[in-house]
């Protein structure tokens, strides 16, 4: 592996140094001065997080929560070496993960796209709704996945769910844990993680990631560097502040823009190898992603607690890009034009949150309370240029099964258009825990946002300014010891710039999101159950109106619809279910009403198994299964040309019921060296990774990775 590539930041050198300080030396400090260093965090071991504080920002035992919930523990993200967000979420219960090219990723649930990820509580919503390049893993503790309308702490969105990234923090003891993997494709990673209390005022934590690694697919190869540093300060035994930076670097080359073409131009369908590519030898996709936090922790006399942070992000992309469209004959394979395009983005986010919280007392009995604001902003400028004059910017495409790439180099020069826009948020919230009796719990809260946008993008005006208040209530009652019923309702607002017949701004999309449930405490509180029935609501949704469908589009208006809902079941139990075995199980079972399309390219159906066995006859051997099932998918791609016998025939891309199925055998030598060895789709299962656009392309074969652990 080439480090000599990997662009050392001042922060990432300070990291390395820290990594490799002698642990061994380090100060002795008092069980007084570790609980400070700690206060932030946790280990979880297993797949039972037992807490969770996305939902509603109070720490709150998961059963104990009126919504559905999953965590994705550190102990699943290492088992089956879920070192990127796309993994992890494949195994959290009803989100499906929609790769629609190599690069670039959408996330549905409940048949709405996910757009709400937070680090820590805050955010803001994907700037084009899907995510470029993934996420590294490793600097993060555990992952929340809060299903459905999340008001409380977004407001703004859809009512599908909200990703919480907990990030690593300095532990209470210095460790330092060293981790090389190897495997097909030429995969090697190198991945440092080192915790330090440097004397009773600070400590730090700091990971290092270098990850090289080719594909299955033609041409296509990805490097990805991470640096990451989180210094804490106890500035006195009530307060801390602490600093973090994050660095994350991914350079793709020979990626896809688009994807393979699924049907002939008489309606059968294709069936490409796995390997076959639609990108040109010289494209690439440049991210570069850095995030910056400052936060803020006091505690007051009267154990009532202030926590004010502020978070830069910033985000710069450069591509140059090569999609290719139309449609091939069964015959020839002719039928295809390639299309070339620069892409450069620059975005960058600035989020100021600040709340109190803390217990008080009414009716003689004591409850729990949240104030908060939050201001943000968000810019972005992109810009898109391609080739129309060289003759290169759109090339014949030859056979698809046996094409190299070769295609030559456009000049991009042309055309050129993009966005400039900007965001910005207020938000005040508040949320209450009351104990109305000593089994029944409410709560209960809301959101004011006030969103404004300012720009053009792509020539279309995206002024808007829209507020709204998100109520969110909910009840949890336990009917046993270990047993609780809930219910919950929160909604979710969108603001939309588009005109109705009177020129006036359409209302926001609003979404509503209800759901009750069961959540119980098994096996003496070593794994938690949850079963889920939910209704959601996207109602208002932008469709055109039919008085002006015939105007250009600068005239056409727009009326509000009723939208798309869907409603189901959701099961899921995580923990040690068994002595030595540790689970996290998750089943699905929907429907989606309101519009066709997406209703057919959505799986109703999913099963999530992550289980993982410590033998008890053999000393540190470990073995585990991870499952993935959905039901058939499907798209509408038209109908067949005249030319054809079979003229008018509704041309339908399918993909059948599949189940992928990875395994692992994880064996611990002693208390310093573990060595894992992982095989992904053992059963070699050939399918396509999604139909949510009408091209797609294949997921991975049978793969091997082998990791190599040392821990002090």
């Amino acid at each position: 592996m080439q480090l000599k590539n990997f662009q050392l930041s001042v922060i990432s050198s300070s990291l390395l140094a820290c990594a490799f300080l002698p642990i061994a030396h380090a100060q002795d400090t008092s069980i007084q001065d570790i609980e400070k260093v700690v206060v932030h965090g946790n280990y979880l071991d297993g797949y039972h997080a037992h807490n969770a504080s996305g939902a509603s920002r109070m720490d709150l035992a998961v059963k104990d929560i009126p919504q559905s919930v999953s965590v994705i523990t550190s102990a699943q993200l290492e088992d089956f070496q879920l070192t990127d967000i796309n993994l992890a979420l494949d195994t959290a219960t009803g989100i499906n993960v929609e790769r629609i090219e190599t690069d670039r990723t959408y996330y549905t649930a409940r048949g709405f796209d996910v757009t709400n990820f937070q680090i820590d509580g805050i955010g803001l919503p994907l700037t084009s709704g899907n995510n470029h390049a993934g996420d590294d893993t490793a600097i993060y503790d555990r992952i929340e996945v809060i299903r459905g309308a999340n008001g409380l702490m977004t407001g703004v969105g859809n009512p599908s769910a909200t990703v919480n990234y907990i990030r690593k923090r300095p532990t209470a003891n210095n460790q330092l844990d060293i981790k090389a993997t190897f495997g097909s494709n030429d995969l090697y990673r190198t991945e440092v993680d080192a915790s330090y209390v440097l004397n009773d005022t600070f400590s730090v934590r700091g990971v290092l990631v270098d990850q090289d690694q080719h594909s299955y697919l033609d041409r296509y190869n990805r490097q990805n560097q991470l640096a990451y540093l989180f210094l804490e300060a106890n500035l006195s035994e009530n307060t801390q502040l602490s600093f973090s930076h994050s660095y994350n670097k991914s350079d793709a080359n020979g990626n896809l823009w688009g994807a393979l073409p699924l049907y002939y131009t008489d309606g059968t369908p294709t069936d490409y190898d796995r390997s076959t590519s639609t990108s040109a030898d010289w494209s690439n996709w440049k991210v570069v992603n850095n995030n910056s936090v400052i936060e803020l922790n006091h505690r007051f006399a009267n154990d009532w607690r202030l926590r004010a942070t502020y978070s830069q992000k910033q985000a710069d992309e450069d591509s140059e890009l090569f999609y290719v469209f139309g449609t091939p004959d069964r015959l020839t394979e002719a039928g295809l034009t390639g299309y070339a395009s620069e892409y450069i983005l620059d975005d960058k986010h600035h989020l100021y949150d600040i709340y109190v919280d803390g217990d008080f007392e009414l009716f003689g009995r004591e409850h729990q309370l949240i104030v908060g604001v939050n201001y943000s902003t968000l810019r972005y400028t992109d810009r898109s240029l391609y080739d129309f004059t060289t003759g290169n910017g759109f090339p014949a495409i030859p056979n698809l099964n046996n094409w190299d790439g070769n295609a030559i180099s456009p000049t991009l020069t042309d055309g050129e258009n993009g966005s400039k826009v900007e965001q910005k948020q207020k938000a005040a919230y508040i949320t209450g825990r009351f104990n109305i009796t000593d089994d029944l719990h409410v709560l209960a809260g809301g959101r004011y946002n006030d969103w404004e946008t300012r720009g053009v993008s792509y020539d279309v005006n995206r002024d808007v300014n829209d507020s709204d208040f998100i109520p969110y209530f909910g009840a949890v009652y336990g009917i046993t010891e270990n047993t609780n019923l809930y219910a919950s309702y929160t909604e979710t607002f969108q603001a939309q710039n588009e005109l109705d017949i009177n020129n006036k701004q359409l209302d926001p999309v609003v979404g509503k999101s209800q759901e009750m449930g069961i959540k119980t405490s098994l096996f003496g509180d070593s794994a938690v159950l949850s079963a889920t029935y939910f209704d959601v609501q996207q109602t208002n949704l932008a469709v055109a109106d039919p008085l002006t469908i015939d105007l250009p589009p600068t005239e056409q208006r727009f009326m509000g619809s009723e939208g798309i809902s869907s409603h189901g079941l959701e099961l899921d139990i995580a923990g040690e279910i068994l002595p030595g075995l540790n689970a996290s199980i998750g089943i699905t079972d929907f429907s989606i009403s309101g519009d066709e399309l997406v209703s057919s390219y959505t799986p109703s159906k999913m099963l999530k198994m992550g289980a993982v066995y410590t033998l008890q006859n053999v000393a540190g051997l470990s073995v585990g299964a991870n499952i993935r099932w959905q039901d058939d998918i499907s798209r509408s791609q038209g109908v067949v040309g005249e030319e054809f016998d079979n003229v008018g025939q509704e041309i339908i891309t399918q993909q059948d019921a599949y189940a992928v199925a990875d395994i692992l055998v994880k064996y611990k030598l002693n208390d310093a060296i573990t060595i894992n060895l992982n095989v992904f789709n053992i059963t070699d299962e050939k399918y396509l990774t999604g139909l949510y656009w009408a091209q797609s392309y294949y997921a991975a074969p049978r793969t091997f990775s082998a990791t190599l652990s040392w821990s002090l």
